[in-house]
């Protein structure tokens, strides 16, 4: 029997939750403040009850390094505007690089272009103060805006301590943004420095960036400093007559870790700069704070991905996604780091499996998306590689399936801790996630995280217990933004999150706890299917369809036409060797209404031959269905931030095609 949604896959054994990091800080609760908790779910309840005894415990559990103490934990507990440890002076790269231990690995690197590269804790630990150092030689200050397109590497990571160890704050692009994209963020900010490389390679492809490099500098006339790094062409020419090559810079006047000091700042002082996928107009400038996204790091590498020196964590991701900044704060543990740089298909589509063979990977991280490839290329990961030290998975990006789960316990490991999370780039962490104490459900993420007091409301804004809403925020968190960069007033802050329940945080999320405790997300509220009163999440759609035989990837919107009509087009990528005909729709239509229900089978279906996604791989539900009812596209979608833009073309000929509307009735 196919497995359901709910079924239970893994159970914790004594020793593995027993010494897990949740549960020394509910002996360290017991021993300390005389707090004793039950369970996870009594820990949980006290973090969201009493938030300020919460985080004021992390504050001393963790041995928070402030140069003088805070005057209070929380002094307005409001949204917006909650004010955390006013009076307190700490730096976010500080916490990130003060426990690694020497002789031990910090980074292993791999990609397409470069040779296999291991950097140790003590060399890596020089490398940020010595670039640092040239940053303050340069003229770079606490508050200054430092920006890169550099690719998936350690100079990337180097890069960000660097900056944010001296108090200027962070912000970054993946090179294979298009110049307007990477415009349409930095501009936004007034950048004074740009750490930049030639181009990259992919899926053993070469890109030349140099043409796009220098429309960002003719587009950002507030940079003084331009860092390069040749990675395709080792002699390739400065961009700029004044441009430093990163090897010079780093070898100008070397400085010893232990010599360097750190800037100490503001609590809430901007830490780095994230955007929103500018999908839907410009990308908001999203904001963090040096002391919240400390704080954040802390609980949830420790708690929530129970990382430790021992461990080993890697998740596929680029550097224009935060599950880069993920994988940097991943270091707070003082374990060690795996970057990948390159397509995750090239040489073959096993070439995570023999990264984390080889570098003996704990935690595994990827999203759904990539399990869905692993699981229609019939990879067999266990019978060809030792993954014997992997203890957990990580999945995150979209919505991951029960199939995607029980697919790592059957073709992975059985003894495997298989979480999800959702979260995302406005927090820089999750709401919901996982927790080493706890079951694996199918399809189910294990619990809310520790201090977020996260909710299904309906409509009035009550809360459902195995009932779809929308997810919702009760209380402040420190992660949450300190404001959007240049959004006076907060008025574009106010508007994302507070304008549907004032004082509580809307994310945007459709949403369900159950009575256990386990959570699930059904996709984004703002693309919910609407019909005839009953709103069904695309996930629950997607996860149907896309297990038919034939199909390979499916799209689905749900149009208000004039009249108070609606019409519900499904988009079918079909398998090779396989197209969209009468059986498959009728397979199709079956699997959804016994499955689903009569409202899940969509009015038509058609045949394209990619769906449109973003860089992260998001599917574009929003800026399809706009651009059905007649929207720009170029005002909905921006095409640098997708990951294949010209699968657009399709929507916008089927908008101007009158014929597809009058067929459907």
């Amino acid at each position: 029997m196919a497995v359901q949604e709910g079924d239970l896959l893994w159970t914790p054994g004594p020793e593995f939750a027993q010494s897990s990091q949740v549960a020394l800080f509910m002996d360290w609760l017991r021993r300390h403040k005389g707090l004793d908790f039950a369970d996870y779910a009594t820990l949980w309840q006290w973090s969201v009850d009493c938030i300020e005894d919460f985080w004021a415990a992390l504050w001393s559990y963790f041995e928070i390094d402030s140069s003088t103490p805070y005057d209070c934990v929380l002094q307005q507990r409001v949204m917006p505007g909650a004010v955390w440890f006013p009076g307190a002076r700490v730096n976010f790269a500080k916490h990130v690089l003060r426990k690694g231990r020497r002789g031990r690995p910090a980074i292993h690197h791999r990609s397409e272009i470069r040779q296999p590269a291991t950097l140790n804790w003590e060399d890596f630990r020089d490398q940020v103060a010595t670039l640092a150092e040239a940053l303050r030689r340069l003229g770079i200050r606490p508050g200054d805006r430092v920006v890169s397109t550099l690719p998936n590497t350690p100079e990337a990571v180097i890069a960000l301590l660097a900056t944010t160890a001296i108090g200027a704050i962070w912000s970054a692009c993946s090179p294979d943004f298009g110049s307007r994209s990477i415009l349409d963020r930095f501009q936004q900010i007034q950048p004074k420095l740009l750490f930049a490389v030639d181009g990259y390679r992919f899926a053993d492809k070469d890109f030349d960036r140099r043409d796009e490099l220098a429309k960002l500098i003719d587009g950002l006339p507030s940079l003084e400093h331009l860092v390069f790094l040749p990675d395709l062409d080792r002699n390739a020419p400065r961009p700029t007559p004044h441009a430093r090559y990163w090897s010079e810079l780093m070898a100008e006047r070397p400085v010893r870790y232990e010599d360097f000091q750190f800037e100490d700042v503001a609590f809430a002082h901007p830490l780095w700069i994230l955007y929103s996928s500018g999908t839907t107009g410009l990308p908001k400038a999203i904001t963090h704070s040096h002391g919240g996204m400390t704080l954040e790091m802390l609980k949830v590498i420790s708690f929530h991905a129970n990382q430790t020196e021992d461990s080993c964590l890697f998740f596929y991701t680029t550097t224009g996604w935060m599950m880069f900044n993920f994988m940097v704060m991943g270091l707070c543990a003082g374990g060690t780091i795996v970057l990948y740089d390159g397509n995750p298909m090239v040489p073959d589509v096993e070439r995570l499996w023999k990264l984390a063979a080889e570098h003996r990977v704990t935690m595994f991280g990827a999203s759904p998306t990539f399990v869905q490839l692993m699981m229609k290329a019939n990879v067999r990961p266990s019978q060809k590689y030792d993954l014997s030290a992997m203890q957990s998975v990580l999945l995150g990006g979209s919505p991951a399936t029960p199939e995607s789960f029980e697919w790592f316990y059957q073709e992975v490991k059985r003894d495997l801790w298989v979480t999800s999370q959702s979260g995302g780039t406005d927090i820089c962490s999750a709401f919901v996630g996982a927790s080493p104490t706890l079951p694996v459900y199918a399809g189910e993420i294990q619990t809310r995280l520790l201090g977020v007091d996260a909710h299904a409301l309906d409509e009035e804004g009550k809360p459902l217990i195995d009932s779809v809403g929308e997810l919702v925020i009760g209380k402040p968190m420190p992660s949450m933004p300190i404001y959007f960069w240049g959004d006076m007033e907060n008025r574009r802050y106010h508007d994302s999150y507070f304008d549907v329940y004032p004082g509580k945080w809307r994310h945007g999320d459709f949403f369900k706890v159950n009575r256990r405790g386990g959570c699930y997300i059904y996709g984004r509220s703002d693309s919910t299917l609407n019909r005839a009163g009953v709103r069904i999440g695309t996930a629950e759609i997607y996860r149907i369809v896309e297990n038919v035989d034939g199909v390979q990837d499916s799209l689905v919107v749900n149009l208000d036409l004039p009249g108070g009509n609606f019409f519900m087009p499904m988009f079918i990528v079909p398998k090779p060797g396989h197209r969209l005909d009468a059986d498959m729709e009728r397979r199709i239509t079956q699997a959804l209404r016994t499955q689903g229900s009569p409202r899940h089978v969509p009015d038509r279906y058609f045949e394209i031959e990619a769906v449109p996604y973003t860089l992260t791989g998001k599917k574009l539900e929003v800026p399809v269905r706009k651009i059905l009812l007649g929207a720009s596209p170029d005002k909905v979608a921006s095409r640098d931030a997708m990951m294949n833009p010209a699968t657009l073309d399709y929507f916008v000929g089927f908008a101007q095609d009158s014929a597809q509307w009058g067929r459907a009735g």
